[in-house]
C-alpha cells in the first residue's frame, strides 16, 4: 500500500482527487472524501473478503496508513457507512476520470523495440527477431 499511495501522490492523482472531486456533502465531520478513498483503495488492495474484516486488521496501523495518504484519521465505520450510502453517480464518475486520465497520461509499457538478434559473425540470424 506504501508503493501506492507514494505513487498515485507523485504522480498528482491524489490531490487530482481532493481539487476535482466534488461531493454534495463536502464533510463527514473532519473527514474529506480522500479520507473515504483512501479507505476503499485499502480495501480493494488488501485482499480481505469484507470491509468489517479489513476495518479489524487495519485498527493497529490507522494512523500510519492514513498518513500515507497525508490524512491524520481513519474515518470511523459508522461515518463511512454513511458517506457510501450517499455516494451518487457523479461522484463515482468524477473518481473514475481521476483514475482513467491518470491511466491514459502513461503508457503501462515502453514501446517495444524491434531488432534482430545477431550472430556472432555480426549478421542477422535468419527468422530470428527480438
Amino acid at each position: 500500500m506504501t508503493v501506492i499511495a507514494r505513487y498515485l501522490g507523485y504522480q498528482g492523482v491524489l490531490s487530482a482527487i481532493t481539487e476535482r472531486v466534488r461531493f454534495a456533502r463536502r464533510r463527514f465531520g473532519h473527514y474529506d472524501l480522500i479520507d473515504f478513498v483512501a479507505v476503499l483503495l485499502g480495501y480493494a488492495i488488501s485482499g480481505e473478503r469484507t470491509l468489517e474484516t479489513f476495518y479489524e486488521g487495519l485498527q493497529p496501523f490507522a494512523a500510519p496508513f492514513m498518513a500515507l495518504f497525508g490524512r491524520e484519521h481513519l474515518p470511523h465505520r459508522s461515518t463511512l457507512s454513511r458517506f457510501l450510502a450517499a455516494l451518487n453517480q457523479p461522484v463515482v464518475e468524477a473518481l473514475r476520470l481521476a483514475f482513467l486520465e491518470d491511466l491514459v497520461a502513461r503508457p503501462l509499457e515502453k514501446e517495444e523495440k524491434t531488432g534482430w538478434v545477431m550472430g556472432s559473425t555480426g549478421k542477422p540470424l535468419g527468422g530470428v527477431r527480438r
